[in-house]
């Protein structure tokens, strides 16, 4: 059974930074997954916040461009957001997804609270 756990999200000042981790347990080819990043803002839809495909490859919401990178650690099976200058408006549960190469289905962790606050 594919399981994501997140951690990483804390109450932090605008400006601030916070990296996310998201690591999958459960499938031996992590490296094959494409693996994403999404939040959820309170009565807000769920919105895509960055992915990176099996290969490397990352795109970005127009909102976070240039201030969060998302990376991965195939040895760790493991995926990261690396957020810098936080704004108010990147408040959110944030949340981890990954998709299998092999069934196409997705799995999901159970969110980080991440808040920025002063």
């Amino acid at each position: 059974q594919v399981q994501l756990v997140e951690s990483g999200g804390d109450l932090v000042q605008p400006g601030g930074s916070l990296r996310l981790s998201c690591a999958l347990s459960g499938s031996s080819i992590f490296s094959r997954y494409a693996m994403r990043w999404y939040r959820q803002a309170p009565g807000k839809q769920r919105e895509l916040v960055a992915d990176i495909t099996s290969g490397g490859d990352t795109n970005y919401a127009d909102s976070v461009k240039g201030r969060f990178t998302i990376s991965r650690d195939n040895a760790k099976n493991t995926v990261y957001l690396q957020m810098n200058s936080l704004k108010p408006e990147d408040t959110a549960i944030y949340y981890c997804n990954g998709q299998s190469p092999l069934t196409r289905n997705n799995y999901w962790g159970q969110g980080t609270q991440v808040t920025v606050s002063s």
